[in-house]
């Protein structure tokens, strides 16, 4: 007999900050998670449609075809979200062994997502609370849309493996799964044997990871029956700017582009 999946811990919003600088990470129920952002869980469900029309990721260098997403950046203060021009995602190979050291140019965010009042509550809802743990006047905000499907088998949430994004905190936003198995949440601390693990099952529960503390990863997502995905929106928070390479390997990609 299968075991069954461990379901998270739920934090209540007015503990998250008290959990995330105790322990590194903290989830949040979907109605924690309302309550959060001051937005009724109807209007996050809305949401939902613009997960059906993501397209295919083209740089996995395993050769799957399970991964599709938007990508998109933003700035954002404690008042007001700007939208950058779009613009390439780019992690260090110390961060990401497999697809690091790459630009990444993806389609971004459909405007109906980006523009949606429910989004931009995430948005600043999480950059007002990441600042009471470090003070900064803006975020360098990355918004990630994922879906993993399982059409053509196993599909891999973190084909990378355990690891850090290189910024200082990520927010895992699950949207929802349909017919799959597996996808098991892993937390780990960065410098210690300590860890949990978990399976977010409830759409609009959300994850907060301090990635100066602590390392994650989603394990890999079985079929059950044909159409089987799983969809989240992972939002990473940097206060020193985007990752970019650096300005030698920048010019060096651009000559070989050449």
């Amino acid at each position: 007999m299968p075991l069954q999946p461990l379901a998270p811990e739920f934090t209540e919003p007015d503990y998250l900050e008290q959990t995330l600088r105790r322990d590194g990470f903290g989830v949040l129920s979907p109605q924690g998670l309302s309550t959060l952002i001051a937005t009724p869980l109807s209007e996050l469900d809305a949401l939902k449609p613009g997960w059906d029309d993501l397209p295919l990721d083209a740089f996995l260098k395993d050769g799957g075809s399970y991964r599709r997403r938007r990508h998109s950046c933003f700035i954002i203060t404690a008042q007001e979200i700007l939208q950058v021009p779009h613009r390439a995602h780019y992690q260090p190979l110390e961060y990401n062994a497999l697809h690091g050291g790459m630009l990444r140019m993806f389609e971004p965010l459909s405007s109906e997502f980006s523009s949606s009042p429910p989004f931009r509550n995430l948005l600043l809802a999480l950059a007002r609370l990441c600042s009471r743990i470090k003070e900064t006047p803006r975020w360098h905000v990355e918004a990630h849309q994922f879906r993993i499907d399982t059409r053509n088998g196993i599909g891999r949430p973190t084909p990378e493996g355990a690891h850090r994004d290189g910024v200082d905190f990520v927010a895992i936003l699950f949207a929802g799964r349909h017919h799959v198995r597996g996808g098991e949440s892993r937390v780990f601390a960065a410098t210690g044997r300590h860890g949990q693990r978990f399976t977010l099952t409830e759409p609009w529960t959300l994850l907060l990871l301090d990635d100066q503390r602590v390392i994650h990863e989603s394990t890999p997502i079985q079929p059950d029956a044909l159409d089987g995905y799983r969809d989240t929106l992972v939002l990473t928070y940097r206060a020193d700017g985007f990752l970019a390479p650096p300005p030698q390997a920048d010019s060096s990609q651009a000559r070989e582009n050449r």
